[in-house]
């Protein structure tokens, strides 16, 4: 079995799932799983965890995006991308200047309330917003908190003379769970004018930049000529917050078969700390005060 992180480029079209099923394809293996959704309309870094590196999905996760995309002020859809129905427009709105975007894109630097969209995948009562949304039924839909590290306008925005129009160029940080659909309408609202997130891509994930993204076509010919390794990151890329302990032989052994580690053979005082042995990362332990020991948290490679 595989085991290792692929910072795959997503194409725009393809569904994270689709993404999934064409890796297994790929790879030939069934274990695999993506950390962090991405509509079809949006491209980007899609970090694709291998057979154990599965376990450390909610740290890449949790790791810090970064998108850079456009907001188009004039007219909202149900999507509230270009994807949806237009449900409302406003095409005679006083373009807004380049410091009133930018205090407005600051104003929601912080952590911030967000109501997810209807065509969403967050589930209500065991169902997904979008299935309620494309039967036609409304559901009231939770508050989320989400984190903003910064959002800032890149480059001048353009004005449509024809389409009567106003598109802003953004580049935005932000924690896990945040809707960057939503930041455009609610940006949007801030000043009484209809909006949509026009494009996106994601350039930052699980620690990963664009320009470290491989295409589906490399990994192909990658395995074709039995090179695929070389795409392929080891799950310490996803654990680098973490102090990393060299096992001994005899650590090793008692390691394998989930024993604990005192706190003055492993010389650490850290929350969590990574083992690794054979220059592999083999389990991420976690420290007990109570026994003066650190215990098993995440197991990875035992073979």
């Amino acid at each position: 079995m595989i085991t290792g992180i692929v910072p795959l480029y997503k194409p725009l079209g393809m569904t994270s799932f689709a993404c999934v099923s064409k890796m297994r394809h790929i790879v030939h293996q069934k274990r695999i799983g993506h950390s962090g959704t991405l509509d079809p309309n949006v491209d980007g870094v899609l970090p694709i965890c291998l057979g154990h590196a599965t376990k450390v999905v909610d740290f890449l996760m949790a790791s810090g995006k970064v998108y850079r995309g456009a907001i188009t002020l004039g007219f909202s859809t149900t999507t509230e991308d270009l994807d949806g129905e237009i449900v409302e427009e406003n095409y005679d709105f006083k373009p807004l200047t380049e410091e009133q975007i930018q205090e407005g894109l600051n104003s929601f630097v912080g952590e911030i309330t967000q109501i997810p969209p209807m065509f969403s995948a967050v589930k209500v009562n065991g169902r997904r917003l979008y299935d309620y949304a494309r039967h036609g039924e409304t559901v009231e839909r939770p508050k989320r908190i989400a984190k903003i590290d910064y959002f800032k306008q890149m480059g001048e925005s353009i004005i449509d003379e024809d389409s009567h129009t106003q598109t802003i160029f953004f580049e935005v940080g932000c924690g896990k769970g945040t809707y960057v659909r939503t930041l455009a309408v609610d940006f949007g609202k801030k000043f009484g004018i209809p909006a949509v997130m026009s494009q996106l891509t994601r350039i930052k994930s699980g620690g990963f930049t664009l320009d470290e993204t491989v295409t589906f076509e490399q990994l192909e010919e990658a395995s074709k000529n039995g090179d695929l390794e070389s795409l392929i990151f080891p799950i310490g890329h996803a654990l680098t917050d973490y102090v990393t302990v060299t096992l001994t032989d005899a650590q090793w052994t008692r390691v394998q078969n989930g024993g604990f580690l005192r706190f003055d053979e492993v010389e650490s005082t850290d929350e969590h700390i990574l083992l690794r042995y054979g220059n592999i990362d083999r389990a991420l332990y976690v420290r007990n005060d109570e026994k003066q020991q650190y215990k098993p948290f995440k197991m990875f490679n035992l073979d």
